[in-house]
């Protein structure tokens, strides 16, 4: 019998997407996604509840500082909301040059472009510059936008063990010395709080001949002078070709940015899709971030305060014996290794009134499975023995 024009038939894309077991998993349990209904600092109020934020990437705390309050208020009443256009075409402004000639200075690069998210810019930092017969060198924990970054550009992968010399060097002697190579590398790993071994990584890049991308969202603002990341931390300006990252962790605004030497960041904005096509940041956002740089350089104290609170919250976990994946940085994991016991000591912090964010494999590997923390310069002391007192009880709650 044929089949009538009216006969409703299946459509298969549909039916995955209902039957996801993944996401039937967050429907159910409801680890993410949670709408604050308000937020002053490190204070938020979730569900009528007051709680303490600690996993803000705020590291300086420069999100609720009055001159930067100011300076996004101040943009949007000259500029307007939204340039509503990529920057090739209708939407490049002076501010937009104004900030890219300030963090190339601050960063110690001839040039930068930014671009409307961290995630655009990290990628567009790979996939531009690497193409179809070159070989990506990377280290294999670097953030999801650095491998779309991979995928995009066509080239052969190679992947090295989590900061590790060593293999790194045993993977470049596998490769001809003449193929065109980037090594893609992170300044700190956000999820494990793991400082880049730079040194050692950088120079064996460098005799093999690889074209060096790192991504630095979260060391600018936390590590080197004045916050100027982990390539000015380590002082090897000479050794990295390009620095990408985000603004929207220690700058406190949105977008993110690439930077090197001129000609580079010229090739960039000529080829890079993601650049392109891309409409450019907001007027408000751009001044939050140049505000926000020029507190990092003029107000050493909260860099100051953060490392003060780090150190002290990662004494407070080590008492309590949980394990932190030896982070060096603010972004501090507590491993716990399983799903189940990530979610009930999530639950029980969250019971206490400490906001946190679950990882779970696959997002990390196997056996890893973590709740994501992050120290701020904002967290006062007060914060501080309120967050020791839920980790304490949370940990008897395993």
């Amino acid at each position: 019998m044929a089949l009538s024009l009216f006969t409703k038939t299946k459509k298969a894309i549909i039916e995955r997407a209902k039957d996801d077991y993944a996401t039937k998993m967050r429907l159910k349990y409801k680890p993410y996604y949670h709408a604050m209904e308000a937020q002053q600092g490190t204070h938020i109020t979730l569900q009528g509840r007051a709680m303490i934020m600690l996993s803000s990437n705020d590291y300086l705390g420069l999100s609720f500082h009055p001159k930067v309050v100011e300076a996004a208020g101040s943009a949007a009443k000259k500029w307007g909301t939204s340039t509503t256009g990529a920057r090739i075409s209708n939407g490049s402004r002076a501010y937009h040059i104004a900030l890219e000639e300030k963090l190339a200075t601050f960063l110690g690069r001839e040039a930068c472009h930014i671009s409307v998210a961290g995630y655009v810019s990290c990628c567009s930092a790979v996939a531009t510059f690497a193409q179809k017969g070159d070989t990506i060198i990377a280290d294999k924990n670097i953030h999801s936008c650095l491998w779309d970054g991979v995928r995009l550009s066509m080239a052969a992968v190679e992947r090295f063990s989590h900061n590790n010399p060593e293999d790194l060097r045993q993977v470049l002697k596998s490769i001809p010395f003449n193929t065109p190579k980037m090594l893609v590398v992170e300044g700190v790993y956000s999820m494990e709080g793991h400082i880049c071994r730079l040194p050692e990584i950088a120079q064996l890049g460098e005799e093999a001949g690889c074209f060096t991308v790192l991504d630095d969202a979260h060391g600018f603002g936390v590590l080197g002078r004045q916050g100027r990341g982990t390539v000015d931390h380590f002082k090897l300006n000479d050794k990295v070709d390009i620095i990408c990252g985000s603004m929207s962790k220690s700058l406190a605004s949105t977008g993110g940015y690439v930077a090197g030497g001129r000609d580079l960041i010229e090739y960039l904005r000529t080829n890079s899709k993601q650049t392109l096509f891309s409409a450019a940041i907001s007027p408000a956002m751009a001044a939050t971030a140049s505000a926000s740089l020029d507190i990092m350089q003029s107000e050493p104290q909260h860099l100051e305060r953060l490392w003060k609170n780090t150190r002290r919250y990662r004494e407070m976990l080590k008492g309590l014996g949980l394990d932190t994946w030896d982070s060096e940085t603010p972004a501090v994991p507590i491993v716990l290794g399983s799903k189940e016991l990530v979610y009930r000591f999530w639950q029980a912090l969250l019971e206490k009134g400490v906001f946190t964010v679950m990882s779970i494999a696959p997002a990390v590997p196997p056996g890893k499975d973590l709740i994501r923390t992050a120290v701020s310069a904002l967290h006062s002391d007060e914060d501080l023995e309120k967050i020791h007192a839920a980790m304490a009880y949370a940990v008897k709650q395993l």
